[in-house]
């Protein structure tokens, strides 16, 4: 039987068949970031196609972080899922709603 990580291998493989010619050290390792990209992780709490509940909860699952922690760069996995799931016109308006303090979920100060 197949390992999980073959399929993984399998997976990122055809997702990436064209052989790349001579990158330099910067192109090559901005490559490496997009094959080790991931989308956040299923959530069995939101299993429908519409995905909107699971961003918001995302975006306000950071916010708690944010407001137990008060540490950013703990925060940052937290961040970069609700980034991942969320349309970014969505999440821009919410920093900027933050910022004018009128953001209907978590307050973080």
């Amino acid at each position: 039987m197949t390992g999980h990580a073959d399929i993984d291998t399998y997976k990122l493989n055809k997702i990436f068949t064209a052989p790349v010619g001579d990158l330099t050290a910067e192109q090559q390792e901005l490559l490496n970031e997009v094959k080790a990209s991931r989308t956040t992780p299923r959530d069995p709490r939101f299993p429908t196609t519409n995905q909107s509940n699971h961003c918001w909860n995302r975006y306000n699952e950071w916010l708690v972080c944010l407001k137990s922690t008060n540490d950013e760069e703990g925060c940052k996995a937290m961040r970069f899922q609700a980034m991942k799931i969320c349309p970014t016109i969505w999440t821009d308006k919410w920093d900027e709603e933050r910022g004018e303090g009128t953001f209907a979920g978590i307050k973080t100060e």
